[in-house]
């Protein structure tokens, strides 16, 4: 029985190194030479491990929502509504500090304004970010039926708060703001968080 040749490279490392360019460069501003010279292979190895450029990005993006969801699900075991804003936005900023990762966010970074060709990652960025927002506000609904929040409480406006906020965030990173400036935005965005079961406070009419 014939034996396959085996892989040329490294494919975890090829795609630390693929999520690295992404996270700087954007989807389109990173060529497929920037891509082949950085994980080390020629192109036809990329096209037989990962398809095209977009399957490569869809894979890098894989790779870092997995990595992303070990703190997600920390924010969303909070025990209240406003320990997951304080948990979520306080590790965000927390991020800029990490030297070995870009500043901002891959998926608000990654495709804000494409070509027709990328308008399909463009569009799956946007429902990635989506499902984090849907996430937070089923959070927010729990804790409106058990009391945390008062019944007066928009969970959709409070969730949309908080990923205006992180998207924000990601933003004013990547244009080189450090964590204790984006510390000072967190300490200012948790003043307007409704107090449990308070009428007064963000997303209460």
């Amino acid at each position: 029985m014939a034996i396959g040749r085996p892989r040329a490279f490294d494919r975890d490392e090829a795609l630390n190194r693929a999520l690295e360019l992404f996270w700087r460069k954007g989807y389109e501003g990173t060529s497929l030479a920037d891509l082949t010279a950085a994980m080390g292979i020629n192109p036809p190895s990329l096209y037989a491990a990962f398809g095209n450029k977009a399957g490569l990005f869809r894979a890098v993006l894989d790779r870092y929502t997995a990595d992303y969801a070990v703190f997600f699900d920390l924010v969303l075991a909070a025990p209240t509504a406003r320990a997951v804003a304080e948990t979520l936005l306080h590790g965000v900023a927390d991020l800029r500090e990490n030297p070995d990762r870009p500043p901002g966010c891959l998926t608000v970074q990654g495709a804000l304004s494409c070509s027709a060709e990328a308008e399909p990652i463009r569009q799956e960025l946007a429902a990635r970010r989506a499902a984090t927002e849907a996430a937070l506000r089923q959070r927010f609904e729990r804790a409106r039926a058990e009391g945390d929040l008062p019944e007066q409480a928009d969970p959709a406006a409070l969730a949309r708060y908080l990923t205006t906020l992180t998207q924000g965030m990601a933003v004013q990173a990547a244009g080189g703001a450090s964590a204790a400036d984006l510390q000072q935005v967190v300490e200012i965005a948790l003043r307007a968080w409704p107090p449990s079961c308070s009428p007064v406070g963000l997303g209460i009419s």
